[in-house]
């Protein structure tokens, strides 16, 4: 399965600039300028000095000829609308960035109308009444010391079916929210006919029933975040209020199977470090109160870490390339790299069984609907990862989210790089596994083992 699309383009780089306040006196100042509004009514994601009041950015939003939806004054974000058409400059490139703007801007230069679906990486692979996946992991010998019991997982997707029978126990609505309304989160968080999230929690949760499928971590409980829109992205201030939510409602481990790409467009095309700083503020702000981040490194089958062309700046992926964050590949049943999964020394923590497309050897999970289906993606090797981290913290209810995180790198079983990685048979090496066996660029410290860390 595809990562979900995330934010319709925009940045990355990182490293923000200051606010500039102005101080003179009020003779010196400049006349206010007055607000046309005659441009569509955007979405944007703001930054603000970090505790500075929701008056006072409210008070300046105004000022710029925009209305603040919601607002994060522990990490100085803002969620604001307006149909300024020179918004972004009255607040500031460095400071303002709107991912509709830039998706509407793509349409319009590809003479497309139409919205961007999510990218398609899924498969119908064969029903397994044995589950390789939770054997790759060593789940079934981890459950006999827990099975997640206690433990709350964020799912940060597009929303689950809580109706399914093997997630309603599991489901957590007082903890659920829905992150496409910044401005009332608490509204129906419930999915619109997409499978992503459902399929990522029944790998984390699904119930030990005798039925299809049995999730990582079987006792946990889920908050369906919803963060993916129905274009299938994930904007960047949608991505903040999930984390914020999760950091303040409960939640011990946050699994996210996307990839904000607006932060990627946004810092290789757009110019714009606001995606990624507001992202990055926000995953802090959660790690900070012991939440740890699990995210999939992507479908793209490329090098993280590669050096850009020059004059191009370094664009990570967000989340999964910031700090404290676990990011993970997938792996197929021959436990070797996955075609499609992104990689790279340095950007990989973890593998975790993602399926094979070859072969249809995919992980089979829950859909919408009481259904199943088998799916391949970085997106199902992440919840496996999140899956374990829940069991440590059932085991160990004190654990901050440090120690989760390297208790899963401690404990992962390693795996050298291959020695040949030529998976069409063309004599060519499909890509470069740089490391050691301890340690390398398609399976980071290794394969995640629920034994093992449950154990340790």
């Amino acid at each position: 399965m595809p990562l979900a699309r995330s934010a319709g383009v925009a940045a990355t780089s990182l490293s923000l600039l200051g606010l500039l306040v102005g101080t003179g006196p009020a003779a010196d100042a400049e006349p206010a300028r007055s607000c046309t509004a005659d441009g569509p009514e955007l979405r944007y994601v703001v930054l603000f000095e970090p505790g500075l009041s929701r008056t006072a950015a409210a008070a300046e939003t105004a000022a710029d000829c925009g209305s603040t939806a919601a607002y994060y004054p522990e990490i100085g974000v803002g969620v604001v609308d307006s149909a300024e058409p020179d918004f972004t400059a009255r607040m500031g490139r460095d400071r303002a960035y709107s991912a509709e703007r830039q998706v509407l801007a793509d349409r319009a230069e590809a003479g497309d109308d139409d919205a961007g679906g999510a990218q398609q990486d899924s498969g119908t692979g064969p029903s397994s009444a044995e589950q390789w996946n939770l054997r790759a992991v060593h789940a079934r010998e981890a459950h006999a010391t827990t099975r997640g019991a206690g433990a709350v997982v964020g799912v940060l997707d597009s929303g689950i079916d809580a109706a399914h029978p093997e997630l309603a126990a599991a489901v957590d609505v007082s903890r659920s929210a829905n992150c496409l309304t910044p401005e009332d989160p608490e509204l129906d968080a419930a999915p619109e006919g997409d499978a992503h999230g459902t399929h990522v929690a029944g790998i984390i949760a699904a119930a030990d029933d005798g039925a299809e499928v049995t999730g990582v971590a079987p006792e946990a409980r889920l908050a369906s975040i919803r963060v993916v829109n129905g274009d299938g992205y994930v904007h960047p201030e949608a991505a903040v209020c999930g984390f914020v939510w999760a950091a303040e409602h409960g939640v011990d481990v946050v699994n996210s199977s996307f990839l904000v790409e607006s932060a990627q467009l946004g810092c290789s095309r757009a110019g714009s470090p606001v995606p990624q700083e507001a992202v990055r503020r926000a995953v802090r702000y959660a790690t900070e109160r012991d939440v740890l981040t699990v995210a999939a490194v992507g479908n793209e089958r490329t090098d993280l870490t590669a050096v850009p062309p020059e004059r191009e700046p370094v664009c990570e992926a967000v989340p999964a390339g910031l700090d404290d964050v676990v990011s993970v590949a997938a792996v197929g049943p021959d436990e070797v790299k996955s075609g499609y999964s992104s990689y790279g020394l340095g950007a990989v923590d973890l593998a975790a069984p993602g399926g094979e497309q070859r072969g249809e050897q995919c992980v089979r999970s829950t859909v919408p609907g009481g259904d199943y289906r088998s799916t391949c993606g970085t997106s199902m090797a992440a919840p496996h990862v999140a899956g374990v981290a829940a069991l440590l913290a059932a085991r160990d209810p004190g654990a901050s989210a440090a120690e989760l995180r390297r208790t899963l790198l401690e404990t992962a079983r390693p795996l050298p790089c291959p020695s040949d990685y030529d998976l069409d048979g063309d004599g060519l090496q499909d890509a470069l596994c740089r490391g050691y066996a301890t340690y390398n660029g398609f399976y980071g410290h290794g394969l995640v083992d629920a034994q093992a860390a449950v154990a340790g």
